[in-house]
């Protein structure tokens, strides 16, 4: 069996720790390697190696930091098959699925090719007599991340590809569940040109996660998971002072409007509700139709759909829809919230339990449902279910519908669906939520926009990629400079002294 490495100082170093995770294939159920998990020493001398290799890194100009990332790009799309099967095999889900995780982090890696333009500072001639400020963009260090397991290449590199756009090191603490690809990513930096021991990845559970918010040298944290391990993770770092993003669960909301194309709703509430096996931060969960008609109607286009759907192992090829969720314990929770909102009273219209897959029996399989007449009270409609479960929530008006959205405690996404340009508008402009697409189902943002929730889905005050990223992996420094020109002022005890 595999036992796979941390990354260190641009080589692949054994766990010393002797702890381990069992890394499954999910379509089988077998466990296929092992991932070591670092102790508080081992992610401690990585740190070390980091801090002596960050300040010549910070120190070579933008513009060649910026052809690294040309390189890499390059490289990822040299290796992106390759990159696609080794997340498939980890994660479960199909090649086109984990070619589209690479492809979403790649297109991040080439915003920030724009490092040199986005880094620059701005500048005030004669301030004052014979007075120029200006400032300046500074990177904050070492810097590190706490990835999850459902986009184990691209949320490493909406991370690491700024912070090292910036000058900055980055330790990188992926999902123990799917390890392998960011030790790839980790090799293909460094054939692209990146110095030894600016991007390091350190594997581990809690124990490591702990150390990096303690580490007194870590400058910045960012995180995505889920929102108890987000409050805990943003409370802690920014009490040691560390500059902390934390992104957590969702619950994410799309309503059908009574003139909106149900053919169209029907298509994106397949996509969005279940590919992936519905293990998105992204995901559409909970469909909100306006009126008891529109809602039948979307049920009738919704069941045949859904029924339709092809679930299989990644090596299907382009007949399977969505794959296996990760774990065991993934599915055993999954099919325990099903059972709840039986128990609780809601329809389940398409019963998905009793699905199974010759040949992979032991396989983490969970079939699609589908419930109707869910009510907020439930706890599928509560809870993020991370799996290939849709909701239908009855609403009997816009307004009601606007409100099931706004009262949650999530606000990650949400979408409306219509062909009503005043309602669109009323919808964007009200709905406090922090991503928002009108007939785009999955409003994720392109990466020169910034990726980012509000409520109980985020903590901190920047977003993920785009500008935003740029501001939090760097510090800046405002500098005001007077060369001597045979001025004579004399002392000054007031702030007028530049006038």
């Amino acid at each position: 069996m595999q036992e796979l490495t941390h990354y260190i100082g641009g080589a692949h170093v054994k766990g010393t720790s002797g702890r381990f995770s069992d890394v499954y294939n999910p379509a089988t159920g077998e466990v296929q390697a092992k991932c070591p998990l670092a102790s508080p020493e081992e992610l401690a001398h990585a740190v070390e190696v980091a801090a002596k290799a960050q300040p010549a890194w910070a120190a070579v100009n933008p513009q060649r930091r910026a052809r690294v990332m040309m390189k890499f790009v390059d490289l990822l799309n040299r290796d992106m098959d390759k990159l696609a099967e080794a997340l498939s095999r980890e994660h479960g889900k199909t090649m086109p699925d984990a070619a589209g995780d690479v492809q979403r982090g790649l297109e991040v890696v080439e915003y920030c090719i724009g490092a040199p333009q986005l880094l620059k500072g701005e500048f005030t001639d004669s301030a004052g007599p014979g007075i120029d400020m200006y400032s300046m963009r500074q990177a904050l260090g070492v810097t590190a991340g706490i990835t999850p397991f459902n986009f184990p290449a691209m949320i490493p590199m909406w991370m690491f590809a700024p912070a090292i756009a910036c000058g900055n090191a980055f330790i990188l603490k992926p999902s123990e569940r799917d390890p392998s690809v960011p030790l790839m990513l980790a090799e293909l930096m460094e054939e692209a040109g990146l110095p030894k021991g600016i991007l390091q990845v350190v594997n581990g559970d809690k124990e490591a996660v702990d150390a990096i918010i303690d580490h007194p040298v870590i400058q910045s944290i960012g995180f995505v998971g889920s929102t108890p391990i987000a409050e805990y993770i943003y409370g802690r770092g920014c009490s040691n002072g560390k500059r902390v993003q934390c992104f957590g669960g969702a619950k994410n909301h799309m309503i059908i409007m009574p003139d909106a194309d149900m053919d169209q709703a029907a298509d994106a509430l397949i996509g969005a509700g279940y590919g992936a096996a519905g293990e998105r931060c992204m995901a559409i969960s909970v469909a909100v139709p306006v009126g008891d008609e529109t809602a039948d109607r979307l049920v009738e286009k919704l069941v045949p759909r859904i029924e339709a759907l092809k679930v299989g192992p990644y090596t299907g090829g382009k007949d399977v829809d969505y794959g296996p969720v990760v774990t065991a314990a993934a599915k055993e929770n999954i099919l325990r919230l099903i059972q709840t909102g039986i128990d609780q009273g809601a329809d389940l219209v398409v019963d998905g339990r009793n699905f199974n897959l010759q040949g992979y029996e032991d396989g983490f399989f969970v079939g699609p449902h589908l419930f109707d007449r869910v009510t907020r009270d439930m706890d599928i409609y509560q809870k993020e279910i991370f799996g290939p479960v849709l909701s239908v929530v009855r609403a009997q008006s816009y307004e009601e519908a606007l409100g099931l959205a706004m009262d949650h405690e999530y606000g990650n996404g949400t979408a409306i669906f219509t062909r009503d340009g005043d309602a669109a508008r009323d919808f964007a402009n009200r709905i406090n939520v922090g991503m928002i697409g009108i007939n785009v189902p999955i409003p994720v943002p392109l990466a020169y926009h910034t990726f980012g929730g509000w409520k109980k889905s985020a903590f901190g005050d920047l977003n993920q990629h785009g500008p935003d990223a740029f501001k939090f992996y760097t510090r800046t420094k405002t500098i005001t400079s007077r060369w001597p020109s045979g001025i004579k002022d004399g002392a000054a005890f007031n702030f007028k002294a530049m006038d």
